[in-house]
């Protein structure tokens, strides 16, 4: 019989007071785990172990399924989550509540990559207005990759698919590891000293932010920012960026995209030509039928019907400009004899030897004295007249 001065606890106050003492005696905190169990639950939360060598813990992160898939968690996967501990009271179990999580080594590597992309941008290696335009249908292209990889299996196949006469020229490499980024670097070199290709593809499939490394070293964005050649970089999924894509002229999501953007459909460059052959077509014969028209409209014109009456017509205009060119000379010639007999008989009239003996005729009549003796008309508005007064003669044009 029990001792009623005993405490009998119920299972749900132990784990609450469990949870009370473990929530409040452990600060969110980073942890290091491979990842284990995962599940995604269709309602958006990923629920997994982490553990390493010797042991491991529950953990639950929620809405984060979409996070997991973008970073490729899977199970295996290294990664360091932050969160703090808590107690699930129904089962009693303590477990680890991710706030965030990252893929192992995340943390400095990108720190490195920020610090690396700011410092290129400056420089300005990533300015749109130096990026060069990529043909529209290159005769060769050169791909640095892995000859092993998915990559350009998965390339190949686009290219044979859409345009399988084109010319593809492979700089076999490393994606992956330390020499990657100094033979992916190589291999731009390689291409633009030979002049081998118009245009560059550098491309590997998905991957960890690790696995993908090499892609983000500085002297490998140099190199595909100086080459003269346009580069398309095509570096693992869709959500995947690195200081290559940046460096490059143009970014692929995926190799097999990097493939369709390099070259187009073999029936779409057809159909594209046939369309400009028919507007070609269209033009011309819009084109020829105005110059017809404008031809059988010369055709019917009354100029190349009676060219002969056209010349007599002209022949006759010109014999009436003749003659009035001559009956206008006439008249001006008979208007100016006119003037200049009117002229002689003013200066004939104004003689002064006439005028003299005129004079002395009239001093010889007494009864003409002191009267003016004659006028005559001058030019218009001028008289010429003669006055004798005091026994003087004077003549006056007034």
């Amino acid at each position: 019989m029990a001792n009623q001065e005993e405490m009998i606890w119920e299972v749900s106050d132990v784990n609450r007071n469990i949870r009370e003492i473990i929530e409040g005696t452990f600060l969110p905190f980073w942890l290091r785990g491979e990842v284990g169990s995962l599940t995604l639950h269709r309602a958006g939360h990923a629920y997994f172990t982490l553990k390493d060598k010797s042991s491991q813990l529950r953990a639950v992160a929620f809405n984060a399924v979409r996070k997991c898939q973008e970073l490729g968690v899977v199970n295996g996967t290294t990664i360091e989550a932050f969160g703090n501990l808590t107690v699930y009271e129904p089962r009693g179990e303590y477990q680890f509540s991710v706030r965030q999580l990252r893929i192992a080594g995340q943390g400095s590597l990108q720190q490195r990559f920020e610090e690396t992309k700011r410092k290129l941008a400056a420089e300005g290696l990533f300015d749109p207005s130096r990026k060069r335009p990529i043909p529209a249908l290159p005769r060769r292209i050169g791909v640095i990759t892995s000859p092993d990889g998915a990559a350009i299996r998965d390339f190949l196949q686009i290219i044979r698919r859409r345009f399988p006469n084109v010319n593809v020229r492979i700089y076999p490499c490393a994606v992956q590891g330390e020499k990657a980024a100094q033979q992916v670097a190589e291999g731009v070199e390689f291409f633009n000293r030979t002049a081998g290709a118009d245009v560059l593809v550098i491309t590997r499939g998905g991957g960890s932010m690790e696995d993908l490394w090499p892609f983000n070293e500085e002297f490998l964005a140099r190199a595909v920012a100086s080459s003269k050649i346009p580069v398309i970089s095509a570096i693992g999924h869709e959500i995947d960026f690195s200081i290559c894509d940046f460096a490059a002229d143009l970014r692929a999501p995926t190799p097999s995209a990097a493939a369709e953007l390099v070259i187009g459909k073999q029936e779409e460059l057809k159909a594209q030509l046939e369309r400009y052959g028919k507007d070609l077509r269209y033009l011309l014969q819009d084109r020829l039928h105005e110059l017809r028209t404008r031809l059988e409209h010369a055709a019917g014109s009354f100029v190349f019907h009676e060219p002969g009456h056209m010349l007599e017509m002209r022949t006759q205009q010109i014999d009436e400009l003749e003659t009035r060119m001559q009956n206008s000379a006439e008249n001006f010639i008979l208007r100016r004899r006119n003037e200049l007999d009117r002229m002689t008989g003013i200066l004939q009239t104004l003689n002064p030897q006439r005028q003299l003996e005129r004079g002395y005729a009239i001093l010889q009549d007494p009864e003409n004295n002191d009267t003016v003796i004659t006028t005559r008309e001058l030019p218009p508005g001028k008289r010429l007249t003669a006055r004798v007064a005091d026994g003087t003669f004077a003549v006056t044009v007034e």
